[in-house]
């Protein structure tokens, strides 16, 4: 297989990875979180939008809070995560886009002046970005497991805004015991890929 990646770093990014839904106590710091973000905002997204907003729940007052929104299944991997991101779409993406796009400085009213047209690219490329976020994660050593089984308006309700559209919950830190799930069977390429 002619990759440029290494099979050891191809494993800790695909093959092996694993939504994780047991961690250790082990605290994810400030630090680690930001080394992701620093890989993650060169990840390319329409327009060089980059719609992604990622609220990190840290205090116990706001894990509880979140907690009730969560699908009963996700809610005690949630309550003993080391840290849990909320990751939403930002609606009004199109505000920064002036200062990260200068070679074209009218995209903000030329390509998103009205308001479903940016909430359709938000949602595709915060998705995108969001994907990014838990490949990058695993790249700095540690598990994510992703959800989307939560209350969308309750979650925005509690969290964000009517301009922020959430995406999903991240649970985030090192896998504990029995974290991993047996790994479920995948559509082969022949599957999936067509040639016109």
């Amino acid at each position: 297989m002619s990759l440029s990646l290494d099979a050891a770093a191809q494993d800790l990014l695909f093959r092996e990875a694993r939504t994780a839904n047991t961690f250790t106590d082990e605290p994810v710091t400030e630090e680690q979180i930001q080394a992701v973000y620093e890989l993650i905002k060169y990840g390319p997204t329409a327009s060089n939008q980059s719609p992604l907003r990622i609220t990190l729940v840290r205090s116990p007052e706001a894990r509880e809070r979140l907690v009730r929104h969560l699908a009963e299944v996700n809610r005690a991997k949630t309550a003993t995560a080391p840290l849990v991101a909320i990751l939403a779409a930002d609606n009004e993406f199109h505000e920064e886009l002036p200062r990260l796009y200068p070679t074209f400085p009218q995209a903000k009213d030329v390509l998103y002046g009205e308001r479903p047209v940016r909430e359709r690219s938000a949602l595709l490329n915060a998705a995108l970005q969001a994907a990014y976020f838990v490949t990058d994660l695993r790249a700095a050593g540690l598990a994510a497991g992703p959800m989307s089984g939560f209350d969308h308006a309750g979650v925005q309700k509690e969290f964000l805004d009517d301009d922020h559209s959430p995406l999903m919950v991240v649970n985030i830190g090192r896998p504990g015991a029995d974290a991993w799930r047996p790994r479920l069977p995948r559509l082969s390429y022949d599957e999936v890929v067509t040639s016109v």
